[in-house]
């Protein structure tokens, strides 16, 4: 009995202290009065709160005054800590990208002690937090993430999701767009689908309750939140607060992010906005047109437009047929753009009598452009393809700025309704990939293997150390290395690979690669470094000798276990392709063997950099004796068989 009436007087004086510290705001549609704005946000002329329109912005808009979120009652009283007091909110916004597929990042509301908040790149941390604070209890701050974004860095479930964070972006909670109706079913929605939404934000200062709800707007407020979190936020909530939005693109799409309304309240529930007030948003596509346009001036018009079919139809065929793409972010990427009707005419309409192959990105045409008569490969990247926009991108920028002679030189580009196109310079021997393994009335003699060897070292040293940044190829392998008609081999494809400034560290990424040429910490960990470039070649360098591909998957063999064995043995000679027969140098062949074993080791710290493996193979620097270093073998399962891997271990 005692305790029951000690709870009703808790109640009772925690009610009358939230009746005496009530505020609330409300804004159906915006005007200057109390919205502090910054970066790229404005106020259109309608009453939009438009936070971004463009790529590489930062937009934010806070209620101008800071809001007290700790009641008064606590705060005089040095025997009580401060709480935080009840609060809700409610607005409604709508995220329109230019494409209707892809969209920027995404908004953020958000509750912090300044409005001084990261203005720096990067843009996924949404303005607030950056690389150094993010996750920081001293941060102070929190908000709900609408994100539209998959960043594995925070632990995104995936690229559409509702998340509460805490003092960073690793959400505490967060789940898929969307809402339970009023038969408790889940229906998706999609938050960069360019319809308006309403989002719903409750807390409890005396459950200790953070409850989120979202849903389209006008179906009302659903019973059950999407998002419910027991949380206390007394240590998180400093006692004066500014609340407000913040959101930010990315480098490729353009989004643009708007709130229509917004209503605030402490210590109670948030009025209604009233939705026949609010803003509109700007027309998204073209115009509807009018009856008469669509019926009765066809009617009329039809006598001429029979006339003039013939030629309409010829002109808006070709016209169309031979349309292109060109947006302003393509101009500063430097390599020369094709017309599509050069490379349509080069490749004799992309005729399959000149098709060259066909790989997991698209299909490669063989061309002559019309004017220059110059030979050129033409990739075209399928709709069906994995290699999409990013991929595209990554290749022109990093492709077509690097000049060695031994990487395959970008020429150009085109880019038409959705279709990909690159304009390599022409291999005309193909890959090494098909000399090694699909030619065998075709040898290459050992001089010629050494040679490529020798040319692709050069060229990843080239991009791990001499260019401008790191690129980080991240699938060296034979097929990837072309011949020119001098039998040079030149590295190529570079759809996986990633460019970092020279002195900073790599991130963490999806695995990619193939499965023989992958290092062991790139499988495990998804961090590409230039040590796992040089793990790819060690195998590159026991394919070319031995003729055999790193991976025997009939016989569950490891290339690398065979000659690590005949090594042990002192027989390491034997390991050669028995398709050279005596008709190589000896030195030479043991010397590439050791040094696809040393670049192959298990451990990253005992792998030579490219720089080291160019001096090796040019003889100005001497291999280390293998026999200078322990070997052991340990055991890993691959398939359904035991295989020894080599391990060198430093002494």
């Amino acid at each position: 009995m005692l305790a029951k009436l000690a709870f009703l007087l808790i109640l009772l004086v925690y009610s009358l202290v939230s009746a005496d510290q009530e505020f609330g705001f409300i804004f159906n549609g915006f005007q200057s009065k109390n919205i502090s704005l910054d970066g790229v946000a404005n106020l259109t002329s309608n009453g939009l709160l438009k936070l971004t329109n463009s790529v590489n912005q930062i937009g934010q808009a806070f209620y101008s005054n800071q809001i007290n979120f700790k009641n008064k009652y606590s705060s005089k009283n040095s025997n009580i800590t401060p709480s935080v007091s009840s609060f809700s909110t409610t607005f409604v916004f709508a995220i329109v990208p230019e494409f209707p597929r892809l969209s920027a990042h995404g908004i953020v509301f958000v509750i912090t002690p300044t409005k001084n908040l990261s203005k720096a790149p990067p843009y996924e941390y949404f303005g607030v937090f950056n690389s150094t604070n993010n996750g920081n209890p001293t941060n102070h701050i929190f908000a709900v993430e609408l994100d539209t974004i998959q960043n594995n860095q925070f632990g995104d479930i995936n690229f559409d999701h509702v998340g509460i964070d805490i003092n960073g972006l690793n959400s505490t909670i967060s789940l898929s767009a969307g809402y339970f109706d009023d038969t408790n079913e889940f229906q998706n929605l999609t938050l960069f689908s360019g319809q308006k939404m309403q989002l719903w934000v409750e807390y409890s200062g005396l459950g200790k309750q953070i409850n989120v709800t979202l849903a389209p707007v006008g179906i009302g407020k659903p019973k059950k939140p999407l998002l419910s979190l027991h949380y206390d936020l007394d240590p998180v909530l400093n006692e004066e607060m500014y609340v407000g939005f913040s959101s930010t693109t990315g480098t490729i799409v353009f989004t643009s992010h708007y709130v229509l309304g917004w209503s605030f309240m402490m210590n109670g529930m948030a009025k209604k906005l009233d939705l026949s007030k609010l803003p509109t948003l700007p027309r998204i596509g073209p115009k509807k047109k009018s009856s008469f346009l669509t019926i009765g001036l066809p009617l009329i018009l039809a006598v001429t437009i029979l006339l003039t079919f013939s030629g309409v139809f010829y002109y808006a065929r070709r016209k169309k047929k031979f349309s292109e793409v060109l947006e302003d972010w393509e101009l500063e990427y430097g390599p020369h753009r094709f017309k599509y009707k050069d490379l349509y005419v080069a490749t004799k309409g992309f005729d399959d009598k000149e098709l060259l192959g066909i790989g997991g990105f698209g299909r490669v045409y063989r061309g002559v452009l019309p004017i220059s008569k110059i030979e050129v490969a033409v990739k075209r990247v399928s709709h069906e393809s994995r290699q999409g926009m990013r991929e595209f991108v990554a290749e022109i920028v990093s492709i077509g700025r690097l000049r060695h002679r031994n990487i395959v030189q970008l020429l150009g580009y085109c880019r038409r309704r959705g279709e990909l196109l690159l304009v390599y310079d022409y291999m005309p021997n193909g890959s090494l990939d098909r000399f090694l393994h699909n030619s065998p009335n075709i040898m290459l003699k050992w001089s010629q293997r050494f040679r490529v060897i020798k040319g692709v070292a050069a060229g990843l040293k080239y991009l791990h150390q001499d260019w401008d940044q790191v690129v980080i190829h991240r699938d060296v392998k034979a097929s990837n290395v072309l011949l020119d008609i001098e039998m040079n081999g030149r590295l190529g494809d570079f759809g996986l690979a990633r460019l970092y400034d020279h002195g900073t560290d790599t991130q963490t990424t999806h695995v990619v690669g193939t499965i023989g040429y992958l290092a062991p910490e790139h499988a495990r960990t998804g961090k590409a470094t230039t040590s796992t470039d040089v793990y790819s070649f060690g195998a590159f360098l026991l394919e070319v000798v031995c003729g055999r591909r790193p991976i025997d998957v009939r016989q569950d063999i490891l290339l690398v276990n065979q000659v690590c064995s005949l090594w042990n043995k002192g027989e390491i000679i034997q390991a050669v392709d028995p398709k050279l027969g005596v008709d190589y140098v000896v030195e030479e062949v043991e010397l590439v063997l050791k040094l696809g074993l040393l670049c192959s080791c298990v451990d990253p710290n005992v792998r030579p950099s490219m720089q080291q493996v160019v001096q090796y193979l040019d003889g100005y620097e001497q291999l280390p004796e293998l026999s200078d270093l322990s070997i052991s073998q340990t055991g890993f399962t691959f398939g359904d068989s035991t295989i020894l891997c080599c391990r060198i271990l430093s002494h």
